[in-house]
């Protein structure tokens, strides 16, 4: 079919032959009504990523997704049709949200971008939107690679100090608004100058990386390690009172003291001086506790080094 407007000549296409454009596209485009029943499916042609969605037509999100998943995206669909513009969403998908599926499958799920935009007609009385469904698995899993990168200690693998304020900022606004408590934890390694002046800045470098390696092996899971700088260490400890802090730290200090048994200079041995705190009503922001937690480190040097303060 052939139109002319202000004298070029326009070619149309047929109703089938748009049909057959949407099928060919390399991603799924999918046309959702509010209730989220599929009544169209096309493209998904690219058979690295996807699987033939034609037998979705017909169902409903809720038929074939687990509630908490499937109530998101009914959500995504009612906010698509109410802003009436282009609503952009990042998502993943693993069989363990697809009824009737077993468990067992991939270790990671596979995540997808979806442009979700509303259409301006109904299918059968019901508002739709067309969603586009784009596999973005390898670009997110380069993206969370980054994102540790930039997080990550390079010498020891312990979270680095940005990362840890981040998570700071979390806890205690945990703290303040549910009283959530958060213990912390400052330490750094005695002496460590004479050894370096003996031994060499790998042995320092070695000392360092043992006292990671220790906090790897002896901490729970949801504890925050990083190195915070230089020689000095910084565990956040979630939901941990002052006095169960105190009891990590005496447990942990006694690790550090057997792993470091073997590095001395001359009659200096290396040790470890710590100082442990809690987030108090008092403090104000997460520096007030990372000023105290540095205090009763001070204390601890004070006091003769190889010591635990509490404070």
């Amino acid at each position: 079919m052939t139109s002319r407007h202000s004298g070029v000549k326009i070619i149309m296409i047929n109703a089938e032959q748009m049909y057959s454009v949407l099928d060919t596209l390399p991603d799924p485009v999918f046309i959702l009504t509010r209730e989220g029943r599929y009544v169209g499916v096309f493209g998904g042609k690219d058979a690295r990523y996807y699987h033939d969605g034609k037998g979705l037509v017909g169902h409903r999100i809720t038929d074939l997704i687990k509630p908490i998943k499937a109530q998101w995206f009914l959500e995504q669909i009612q906010k698509a049709l109410s802003t009436k513009s282009l609503l952009i969403v990042e998502y993943e998908l693993s069989n363990k949200d697809v009824k009737g599926l077993p468990n067992e499958g991939p270790d990671e799920p596979i995540w997808f971008e979806g442009r979700v935009q509303s259409l301006d007609f109904k299918v059968d009385d019901d508002d739709v939107v067309l969603w586009v469904a784009s596999n973005i698995s390898e670009r997110h899993c380069l993206e969370v690679q980054l994102r540790e990168m930039s997080d990550t200690d390079q010498l020891t693998g312990l979270y680095n100090r940005r990362k840890l304020e981040r998570d700071l900022i979390l806890h205690f606004e945990a703290f303040t608004r549910y009283g959530i408590p958060t213990a912390m934890l400052m330490f750094d390694l005695d002496n460590l100058k004479v050894i370096n002046d003996s031994l060499g800045h790998l042995a320092g470098d070695k000392l360092i990386q043992t006292l990671a390696i220790t906090c790897s092996a002896e901490l729970r899971t949801n504890d925050i390690a990083c190195r915070f700088g230089g020689d000095e260490f910084v565990i956040a400890m979630p939901a941990l009172d002052q006095e169960q802090a105190l009891q990590l730290a005496k447990r942990l200090h006694q690790r550090f003291i057997e792993a470091l048994s073997d590095f001395a200079a001359a009659d200096t041995k290396a040790t470890v001086s710590m100082g442990v705190v809690s987030m108090s009503v008092a403090d104000t922001t997460y520096l007030d506790v990372l000023h105290r937690a540095d205090t009763a480190l001070y204390q601890a040097k004070h006091q003769g080094k190889n010591r635990i303060v509490s404070a």
